[in-house]
């Protein structure tokens, strides 16, 4: 009904935009995409010792916690220091997200698969392989460390 008023009431060249616009939002999403985008939220806290200064990928996040968006494609390095201690450091590998690649696949087809792969929306942090990292939802991750070796100073 939406569509035979509009149809009625727009001009030939409208309708193309229009039609152009939707078309391409379909074929340029996929179902990483929609659910997950490119970067994820990582949670990172140090259990044993809130003075353990974070850093991921050389740069100081926090200290004892810290909050920042990571691509999903790129290996996360994290190093915990602290003053007396040698340094910690945890690597964490991306792991592919199969389910949002077959859904990928049957939804949208290759451009699907394309798109997912292209914008890293295809990974996540593996947290069935680490057992630090446990999933809150699928854009948010919660890295939860313990600095071996470094015990909290009162």
């Amino acid at each position: 009904m939406f569509c035979l008023f509009l149809s009625k009431i727009l001009e030939e060249d409208e309708k193309k935009i229009i039609l152009t616009v939707l078309v391409s939002a379909m074929l340029f999403s996929s179902c990483g995409v929609m659910f997950g985008g490119s970067k994820y939220r990582g949670s990172i806290y140090v259990n044993n010792n809130p003075q353990a200064e974070i850093y991921t990928n050389g740069e100081k996040l926090g200290v004892g916690k810290a909050d920042r968006l990571f691509p999903r494609n790129q290996p996360l390095n994290i190093e915990l220091r602290q003053k007396g201690c040698d340094p910690q450091v945890k690597n964490y590998y991306p792991a592919f997200r199969t389910g949002n690649f077959i859904l990928s696949f049957l939804s949208f087809g290759l451009i699907g698969i394309g798109v997912d792969i292209g914008t890293s929306a295809a990974y996540k942090p593996d947290h069935q392989n680490y057992p630090d990292v446990s999933r809150a939802t699928n854009n948010n991750f919660i890295f939860n460390l313990t600095y071996e070796g470094c015990p909290a100073k009162p």
